[in-house]
């Protein structure tokens, strides 16, 4: 994968009106210049657009990302957002977030099939996967998974330390890198792997520090400028 690294992904989820994101833009656009990796923001679908004229006019080093993509190409699919319509605006894009699968039944199935629209579109992929079961199912129903994972961000996401989640139970560091490294072990490649599950300024560092562990898929964290800045420089 040719972004450089560490990875911050700032998932805004379903929050933030367009003015409240058009100021995270400008407060995080004149630091970004500075960072040696990459930025990514996921606002909502109908933001993308106007998040991508700011970033451009502006100059920034901001990449932008959707939080989501039918399995569908274009086509009499009502509500539906294809890869094809975001590919203008988006290098990124979230798939398999284990919300999509708590509160919209997603199953594994589903992703595998948004993995290979997005690989045709040439959007990099950001894959959640939540542990190595997981992973040996996407291997096992999606061919190309393999032979592609050099172009597909994994990210280690454990439902349960996920902001807001019922049974909050956060990840360890060191456990977090343990599950990296099977991650490469399992693919058999060299993987660009990600922490997703309440990445905050407390313990962002501790993360980072970790051998295996190239990033942060950041929620709750990512809707304060402030604290996103504060990850950043410590990312930096």
């Amino acid at each position: 994968m040719s972004n450089p690294l560490p990875l911050l992904i700032a998932n805004l989820k379903a929050n933030l009106t367009w003015e409240e994101i058009s100021t995270w833009i400008a407060q995080i656009g004149p630091k970004s210049q500075n960072f040696k990796g990459t930025v990514v923001l996921c606002p909502s679908f109908p933001f993308l657009a106007q998040a991508h004229w700011q970033i451009k006019s502006s100059s920034f080093n901001i990449k932008l990302g959707s939080q989501d993509i039918s399995k569908f190409q274009t086509g009499a699919y009502t509500g539906e957002v294809a890869a094809a319509q975001v590919k203008e605006y988006c290098q990124f894009c979230i798939v398999g977030h284990s919300e999509r699968k708590k509160y919209f039944s997603e199953a594994d199935s589903d992703v595998a099939e948004k993995l290979s629209r997005l690989l045709e579109a040439e959007i990099t992929p950001i894959l959640c996967i939540s542990d190595q079961n997981q992973l040996q199912t996407y291997l096992s129903s999606t061919s190309h998974l393999k032979e592609k994972s050099r172009e597909i961000i994994f990210v280690y996401e454990p439902p349960g330390a996920i902001s807001g989640g019922g049974d909050y139970k956060p990840e360890s560091p060191q456990s977090a890198n343990e599950n990296a490294a099977k991650f490469q072990d399992l693919v058999g490649e060299k993987l660009t792997v990600i922490y997703g599950g309440s990445v905050n300024p407390e313990n962002a560092k501790t993360f980072f520090a970790q051998g295996n562990i190239y990033g942060a898929l950041i929620g709750q964290a990512s809707l304060d400028p402030k604290s996103f800045s504060e990850i950043l420089e410590t990312a930096n």
